[in-house]
């Protein structure tokens, strides 16, 4: 569903980009780029500056100081959208919460309605579309935040750990629908602890520890051999 063309916010770049909230720094130094149709994972002990991250990249948050330039713009475009880790959902059905959200872009009428059908589709969720979102369990809850975020097309899609809450059989559908958007043409960018969701699911892995990329690698190395001694501990932690 997305067209990358569209909305030209790629590539991001970061450069020494830095965030401190009431005198505390959360990130410091970070200098990033990050290209269409690779899925990158960001990872990191709890504290790390994982979310704030997203949350700058994204454009919710301001730097302390740095720079963001999506594609050639300075301003963050409207082709992205973002999914939390617990679904922000409307008190209204599944197909509903959906339509809101393409009604609020500007997709209305039978086009809107198409859209509303391929996403409820793509995420498995057809046959409860009727339903009030706030009654689903808890991974159909979660599929539907990222149903409604891939109708609006996004050309990138942030993720902040959309699994943490979840059991393993909700887990892997929401996996199965994060492959399904990525292999449309939505580029990813996802936080989570979950070392083997990283393994099955990521290109590149950026590291944070302390507010401070330790390493950026792809992540077959990240996993294999990482170079930086914070990301050995923490893959070593993660084993025990």
């Amino acid at each position: 569903m997305a067209d990358g063309g569209r909305s030209a916010g790629l590539p991001i770049v970061a450069t020494g980009l830095a965030y401190a909230s009431g005198g505390t720094a959360i990130l410091e130094d970070i200098d990033l780029t990050l290209e269409r149709g690779v899925r990158t994972f960001v990872l990191g002990a709890n504290g790390s500056g994982k979310s704030t991250l997203l949350r700058l990249l994204h454009g919710l948050l301001a730097p302390t100081r740095g720079t963001l330039q999506w594609g050639d713009r300075g301003a963050r475009p409207l082709g992205q959208a973002m999914v939390f880790q617990r679904p922000v959902l409307l008190r209204r059905s599944a197909s509903a919460n959906i339509a809101y959200a393409l009604d609020l872009a500007g997709v209305r009428g039978a086009h809107a309605d198409r859209r509303v059908h391929a996403a409820l589709q793509a995420a498995g969720l057809l046959q409860v579309g009727d339903r009030p979102a706030r009654v689903l369990s808890g991974g159909e809850q979660q599929r539907l935040a990222l149903a409604r975020a891939w109708a609006l097309e996004p050309e990138v899609l942030f993720l902040d750990e959309p699994t943490a809450s979840l059991d393993p059989a909700a887990t892997r559908a929401v996996e199965q629908m994060i492959a399904h958007i990525h292999a449309h043409g939505t580029t990813i960018v996802m936080s989570t602890h979950n070392l083997a969701q990283a393994k099955r699911l990521a290109d590149d892995v950026i590291f944070l520890h302390a507010g401070r990329i330790a390493e950026r690698t792809p992540a077959l190395h990240f996993f294999s051999s990482p170079t930086s001694v914070a990301a050995r501990e923490f893959l070593e932690g993660e084993r025990l």
